[in-house]
């Protein structure tokens, strides 16, 4: 499965259009982690924490807008849009949207 954020495919023709796909992941994070992550701000540096679970969040996210796109029969996802959101003080939605299209 070809995943892109560009609307075309180089040196590729698109056959077919399957329509939008989508997938989301809403993670929650915990008290540990905000009290290292709180750490982390005070002293300096980055948070692998809150890191970690962001990429975990975005490759689910991916995945469920991939799986999505298979199911329809398609071999690509183009324009990809990634998208964060907070909901509420401790929670995070990552929400992976495109176009699902066969190519050759």
């Amino acid at each position: 499965m070809l995943l892109t954020t560009t609307s075309t495919v180089q040196g590729r023709e698109i056959d077919q259009y399957y329509g939008l796909v989508s997938g989301e992941t809403i993670i929650g994070a915990n008290i540990v982690k905000d009290f290292f992550a709180g750490i982390t701000d005070i002293v300096g540096g980055r948070s692998g924490s809150y890191e970690r679970v962001l990429k975990e969040a975005k490759e689910e996210a991916l995945r469920e807008m991939s799986n999505q796109a298979i199911a329809l029969g398609a071999n690509a996802v183009i324009g990809i849009d990634l998208d964060y959101e907070t909901i509420g003080s401790s929670m995070l939605m990552v929400t992976a949207a495109g176009t699902a299209v066969k190519i050759r």
